[in-house]
């Protein structure tokens, strides 16, 4: 049970270890640019395996909850799957169900642990294996591996990774559980931190913050919702970034102070973000010195969506 493509090298790992009864994933929805109607991540994948898929508008019909008990399976694999259970369904598989989550539990409970880890500048996160209950990511944990935090990694990349480090981590935590071995170690409630899922102004860029700060934020909203900037009154968005510890600038935060080989240097408060790459509105993404040559940009101007200039 899951949707997007962090849950796909877990569809793989379970329908190879496992016998897989079905899929379920969400309806179509428009997706793209274009924003035609399309499967999903996992549906797509689960069409590869010749997979039985399942498409339920929600779980908490009586339709839903009827197919789903027809099926008589030992377990529910679940990964991201887009909707909280109810009791009964947590009661409907024999043995229970089991959830995949990209943390360390009890860190960062949520739909959003992954961006979170990047956001607070984390240096380490992983994922975790947990028998699902009807708190949200509050179940008794299986099986934990932990993973370093690159400097390289935006929310794409880490997420990415972590969901190959997690698929078989699910497998063999169903195994266990088949077997009647799985363990179950109670969270600490104490140690606990939440993860809500970022919203699309968080992606918004705040140069009056220091440079390490802004680009670790910028690290979380990439690929979505972006870090997004202007320049001359255009969307533009920061791909990648590296901070600078310099001394403080007297610029003003967002202000451009060169542009060189490497990037374009903007201030921050304190510190300096070197900006790699950009994607400039209804354009390609490309390096960020050709941009701002091209742009003919100056030391001085500054860059801000209207919102955060006057902030």
């Amino acid at each position: 049970m899951g949707t997007p493509d962090f849950a796909v090298p877990s569809l793989r790992a379970v329908a190879s270890a496992c016998d897989l009864a079905a899929v379920v994933t969400q309806p179509d929805r428009p997706r793209g640019r274009g924003q035609k109607s399309a499967p999903s991540a996992v549906a797509d994948a689960a069409a590869t395996l010749k997979a039985p898929v399942m498409k339920p508008g929600s779980l908490r019909s009586a339709a839903a909850r009827e197919s789903l008990a027809a099926l008589s399976a030992d377990l529910f694999a679940v990964v991201a799957f887009g909707e909280i259970f109810s009791l009964e369904l947590l009661r409907t598989p024999r043995l229970g169900c089991i959830n995949l989550h990209g943390s360390l539990l009890p860190r960062y409970r949520g739909a959003g642990p992954v961006q979170r880890a990047l956001w607070e500048g984390g240096s380490a996160t992983g994922v975790t294996t947990m028998w699902m209950d009807e708190g949200i990511d509050t179940g008794d944990c299986i099986l934990q591996r932990w993973v370093g935090i690159l400097p390289t990694d935006d929310a794409g990349t880490l997420s990415a990774r972590l969901a190959e480090l997690g698929a078989p981590l699910l497998a063999e935590s169903l195994l266990l559980a088949h077997a009647g071995r799985a363990p179950r170690r109670p969270q600490e409630t104490a140690a606990a931190s939440h993860a809500p899922k970022l919203k699309k102004r968080d992606g918004v860029m705040s140069w009056a913050l220091d440079a390490v700060t802004v680009w670790n934020r910028q690290r979380a909203v990439t690929p979505w919702p972006g870090a997004a900037t202007a320049h001359r009154g255009r969307r533009l968005l920061v791909m990648k970034a590296w901070p600078h510890h310099l001394l403080p600038v007297p610029d003003e935060p967002g202000s451009v102070l060169g542009v060189f080989d490497s990037g374009v240097a903007v201030a921050c408060r304190p510190g300096v973000l070197l900006v790699e790459r950009v994607k400039p509105e209804g354009r390609n993404e490309m390096g960020a010195a050709d941009w701002a040559r091209g742009s003919r940009i100056e030391r001085g101007e500054r860059l801000a969506i209207a919102e955060e200039a006057h902030a």
